[in-house]
């Protein structure tokens, strides 16, 4: 079912240009506490032009600052639609480099900077900047060794109560939203009340403002394991899989047509009218 599409607001971006967007940092915060939002992070232009289509309120884009090419087609098959560019603290070694890749990414169409596993130091530059600055709190995958491996978080009072703190720094630095990855479901909606960021939840359940899934979950395009908190809305990966066997059939049955000269059959061929061929082979005749 196609969901309603929200009215498109005039902004300017941080280039100077006119654009529409569905949201802005504005809407979605004063959204908190009234009605969840949808968000997904597509790995394609068709699958973000597919979200957008179908009324997805948020997507996010990882982003490559040495490889940015996806990232900006990914954002130009989506124009409308509010956008957040993820970026790994890897590329991040001082302030000034966050602040200089946060704008190539504003620049380029971001809406707001995921910043996974940034220092707080750094989330702080990009918000007195005035550049809209994401948080990652409970289970963060690239930081997994301090929380266990990859697993839930937030099960004990110790945990829950540090993920409370990790979200309460975020706001002290100038944070305005934050992912909170697979932590109870109870944990969630009793620290989204407390909070003043808009908190986006995957895998932890119904209780935050944001609902994400990654695109690959919901079309079950994956060859690796689904995660458990994730859900399938189709299975393109064995959609992929039937093309690829009709892809060797029609190969293998070309090969063996040319090979046995049922290939090209008339129907195929271009003709000529017999005076026109007769004119060419009287020619040809004058050559050895």
């Amino acid at each position: 079912m196609k969901s309603p599409k929200e009215p498109l607001k005039k902004t300017v971006t941080f280039t100077g240009e006119y654009v529409e967007k569905n949201f802005t940092v504005f809407d979605i915060q004063n959204l908190k506490g009234k009605r969840q939002l949808s968000q997904t992070l597509p790995s394609t232009p068709e699958e973000s032009t597919a979200a957008e289509q179908s009324g997805i309120d948020w997507l996010n884009v990882r982003y490559d600052p040495q490889n940015p090419k996806l990232a900006e087609q990914i954002r130009k098959s989506a124009p409308n639609t509010f956008m957040t560019f993820a970026m790994p603290a890897k590329n991040i070694a001082s302030k000034q480099t966050a602040l200089k890749l946060a704008f190539e990414a504003m620049e380029m169409g971001a809406d707001s900077i995921m910043c996974s596993t940034w220092s707080l130091e750094h989330i702080l530059a990009l918000a007195n900047a005035g550049v809209p600055a994401q948080g990652h709190v409970g289970l963060v995958p690239r930081r997994s060794t301090w929380t266990g491996g990859l697993r839930a978080v937030g099960k004990t009072f110790d945990q829950s109560k540090k993920i409370f703190g990790d979200i309460k720094a975020l706001e002290e630095v100038g944070a305005w939203a934050v992912e909170v990855e697979v932590v109870p479901s109870a944990v969630l909606e009793a620290i989204t009340k407390k909070t003043n960021l808009v908190t986006c939840s995957i895998g932890s359940g119904g209780g935050g403002d944001v609902q994400f899934l990654f695109a690959e979950d919901i079309l079950g395009d994956s060859l690796n394991p689904f995660p458990r908190h994730s859900k399938q809305y189709c299975n393109l990966i064995k959609i992929r899989e039937e093309m690829q066997e009709l892809r060797k059939i029609a190969f293998s049955q070309f090969n063996a047509e040319v090979k046995n000269g049922s290939f090209p059959s008339k129907q195929f061929e271009v003709s000529s009218s017999e005076e026109e061929l007769k004119k060419l082979t009287d020619y040809l005749s004058n050559f050895q």
